[in-house]
């Protein structure tokens, strides 16, 4: 092949690898025009808050003893005492649930000491339960009931929604919209037309909980003031459109 073709050729490919690159966007809404199969393809997320209408509090309740036995017996006892005083406190048995019972040694002195050498003193016997509050405007005096019951681990208190199909379908319609707007955006600078829509793809999304995760002991929690704030629901589609002939 002469010099001259030689060069040519490779100018023409180079040139045609760099109208294939995709646009730099930013991660939630990426875009890019494919000039081998003429499309214009978007991907964006959407995004629909709503107030929470329910709540998961996990609660841990632990017992020390010189047996193994009389720890878990202390330990079941007081779960078993929390469980009474939350059902007291209107949380339907559904929403109620022991989970991750542990035991483990209490030790006393230190490895290789000749002074003090290691020796188990005792045991630790833990369990943690979960409640779900439907009625938030009781969730502070759900706590205040638990800690005054035998609860002395706090592990995380989470909001939800109940019903979040119609949120996760106004993140969606939003998602939509946006991605439609966009595409005309980037085929109007392109100097393109945009042709009908060839796919839709819902790529994910969720429901995020913001989730206050700090443990702690519970003896002087006294009155809880509770803030449920929004929950943010997204949604992300990836959408294809071709692009119309000149």
């Amino acid at each position: 092949m002469p010099a001259a073709r030689f060069a040519r050729a490779i100018a023409t490919a180079f040139a045609a690898l760099s109208l294939a690159a995709p646009m730099s966007l930013p991660a939630f809404a990426q875009g890019a025009i494919a000039a081998d199969s003429r499309r214009i393809e978007v991907v964006v997320e959407g995004r629909a808050s709503a107030a929470p209408d329910m709540a998961t509090i996990t609660l841990g309740v632990t017992a020390e003893a010189e047996s193994a036995e009389a720890a878990v017996a202390e330990m079941s006892q007081s779960a078993q005492a929390v469980i009474d005083r939350l059902s007291e406190q209107g949380i339907a048995a559904r929403d109620l649930q022991t989970s991750a019972l542990s035991l483990s040694p209490r030790w006393r002195g230190e490895y290789g000491s000749r002074d003090e050498p290691r020796e188990i003193v005792g045991y630790v016997a833990e369990t943690t339960v979960t409640a779900r509050v439907r009625a938030l405007d009781s969730l502070g005096a759900v706590l205040d009931a638990a800690v005054g019951s035998g609860a002395n681990v706090f592990r995380g208190l989470s909001f939800g929604l109940s019903e979040p199909q119609p949120v996760q379908d106004a993140a969606r319609r939003a998602a939509v919209a946006e991605a439609q707007r966009r595409a005309g955006l980037f085929a109007d600078a392109a100097g393109v037309s945009l042709g009908p829509l060839v796919r839709l793809e819902d790529t994910g999304g969720g429901q995020p909980r913001p989730m206050m995760r700090a443990e702690m002991a519970m003896s002087d929690a006294g009155a809880v003031p509770v803030a449920e704030g929004e929950l943010d629901v997204t949604a992300r589609v990836r959408m294809v459109w071709k692009i119309a002939p000149e």
